[in-house]
């Protein structure tokens, strides 16, 4: 089994910056493919982005290449996605995800509670 618990969310104004972390426990984690995902109010979860177990491969969803990265370290069992340039309509719950770099949700097995981020205009 694996335990994700998502952090780093909260209120920013357009332009600003946030880093999401996911911290992630149970079994080896630093074999698991992770994705982010996020859904906001009346819209389907959509994919952000996702990173390989070894961390060289990473994938973007259109809207947020160039402004989102992520990253991990699999010595601290942790995923980042760093934010920047952010803008209204990135507003949404974030949750990250394994064992999978697919952009479809149904691919991954485990999921975070999820972590609030709210860009103000």
């Amino acid at each position: 089994q694996v335990q994700l618990v998502e952090s780093g969310g909260g209120l920013v104004q357009a332009g600003g910056s946030l880093r999401l972390s996911c911290a992630t426990s149970g079994r080896t984690t630093r074999n698991y493919d992770m994705g982010w995902f996020r859904q906001a109010p009346g819209k389907v979860r959509e994919f952000v982005a996702s990173i390989s177990a070894s961390g060289r491969n990473t994938y973007y969803a259109d809207s947020v290449t160039g402004r989102f990265a992520i990253s991990r370290d699999n010595a601290k069992s942790t995923v980042y996605l760093q934010m920047n340039s952010l803008k209204p309509e990135d507003t949404a719950v974030y949750y990250c995800a394994a064992d999978s770099v697919a952009r479809d949700s149904w691919r991954y097995d485990y999921w975070g509670q999820g972590t609030q981020v709210t860009v103000s205009s």
